[in-house]
């Protein structure tokens, strides 16, 4: 009675206006769901580099440009972490709306002396190639981090390196409840981002509520997950297939699946690293599609089992696959989601939600017209454009402009293109089988 605005029809009129001080726990709810937004918007900034690795900060603000306009719903959400770690193979929840369709679980990364020394290492080098972004990090991806019982020491080890307590998003609270009271302790003491349970049902969320305090979940956001909860699912992952499988049967609960403005569960913008397979992955979040069924899209890949070996990894990504500037020598196309208008001396760029408006006055020949075309690199573009005496310094300003808008297309790459989890599980295996034979494994190493 005291939260009428937040659920009552007749009374939702009084929400956010002054009437509203006579519900005091509504005013108090939304009050903290704005300082969560504000957070959520400082967590973005907290990634910049653009002093301590420009061409990593170049590539990630063009990402979440790009994700503004291709993202739909999801895009406010996602505040590109610039890394993330995974400290177990698999996962042992199995959520029917996994957007990352965790496999089944495998084993956990050991917390053991050579492998607390290599874990340090690995966070010490984030944090001295990216500075205070590496604070972004957290430890878990297509896991759950309750699957490791040493979570909690990977995290203070992370904390001791970067001043940063990871945040934690776990499905299986109830799992080891000693190792989840040690998590919210470290939360108790040196503050992090909200942590997160997912709550998979009403008997779930009764089972949290039951051994919790609500002093113990004042740091913990519950998300609502189970199928009688409003919260959306995104069209990605396990929560795709279960969708386009239902629609091809013609099952009236297809429509109550994943919501497709909600496209990705995907965050990160920077590198995805699985300590137990000694493999780094350059990740982005992409719409779940065909294409990237997982919702997010795999630039390169690079396999370490030395400190060495994940610092050369890390930088020859940076080198080979961020540019601060347009490759001349790659094609230069639109972005494959963006519908292109021609118009006069302008064009449009239409996406999911988002439209840009280009003035396109330079020459006589169109510059979006060849873009849209395909069919030639920025060099051959800029020699087209300019034939008749063109600024070649306009030209230029005008592509830059448009790269830097994240409306160029980067995904030019196919080896990693329509994976799922099964599939990486098999590039992993091969990946170690080759190492193998060469008198590593990278899996045994770990």
């Amino acid at each position: 009675m005291e939260m009428l605005p937040l659920w009552r029809g007749t009374h939702l009129k009084y929400r956010f206006k002054p009437e509203c001080a006579l519900w005091p726990l509504a005013v108090m709810w939304d009050e903290y769901i704005r300082e969560m937004v504000r957070h959520r918007d400082l967590l973005r900034d907290e990634g910049e580099m653009s002093t301590v690795n420009p061409r990593f900060h170049a590539w990630r603000e063009r990402q979440i440009r790009r994700c503004n306009g291709e993202l739909g719903g999801s895009a406010l959400s996602v505040t590109h972490p610039i890394i993330a770690f995974e400290l177990s193979d698999g996962c042992t929840v199995g959520c029917w709306f996994c957007g990352l369709s965790a496999g089944r679980f495998k084993g956990y990364y050991e917390y053991s002396e050579e492998h607390a020394e290599l874990w340090r290492g690995v966070v010490g080098v984030a944090s001295e190639m990216f500075g205070s972004a590496a604070r972004t990090g957290f430890c878990y991806w297509a896991t759950d981090p309750m699957d490791n019982p040493h979570y909690d020491r990977f995290l203070f080890d992370y904390y001791q390196i970067t001043g940063a307590l990871p945040q934690t998003t776990t499905a299986a609270p109830l799992k080891d409840q000693a190792l989840t009271r040690r998590v919210l302790e470290l939360f108790r003491r040196y503050r992090t981002v909200t942590n997160r349970f997912s709550v998979l049902s009403k008997t779930h969320l009764n089972q949290i509520h039951a051994a919790f305090s609500p002093e113990e979940l004042i740091g913990v956001e519950l998300i609502l997950q189970g199928k009688e909860a409003l919260t959306a699912k995104a069209f990605a992952g396990r929560a795709r297939e279960r969708r386009e499988r239902l629609g091809a049967a013609n099952k009236d609960d297809a429509t109550r699946v994943p919501q497709r403005n909600h496209t990705t569960i995907a965050c990160v913008s920077g590198f995805l690293v699985n300590m137990l397979q000694g493999r780094v992955q350059l990740v982005t979040p992409v719409p779940g599609s065909k294409r990237w069924p997982l919702g997010y899209r795999i630039v390169a890949e690079h396999f370490f089992r030395t400190l060495s070996e994940f610092r050369s990894g890390l930088q020859s990504m940076i080198d080979q696959h961020m540019f601060e500037c347009l490759p001349r020598h790659l094609p230069i196309r639109f972005r494959r989601d963006l519908q292109y208008e021609a118009g006069t001396r302008h064009f449009h760029l239409r996406s999911r939600n988002m439209q840009h408006r280009v003035v396109d006055n330079l020459a006589p020949i169109s510059v979006g017209d060849l873009i849209v075309c395909g069919n030639c690199t920025a060099s051959e573009l800029v020699m087209r454009i300019t034939a008749d005496g063109t600024s070649v310094l306009a030209v230029a300003d005008l592509l830059d402009q448009l790269y830097r808008a994240g409306v160029i297309e980067e995904d030019l790459d196919d080896r990693f293109a329509s994976q799922t989890s099964k599939d990486v599980a098999s590039r992993i295996e091969a990946a170690n089988h080759a190492a193998h034979n060469m008198g590593v494994d990278h899996a045994d190493s770990r």
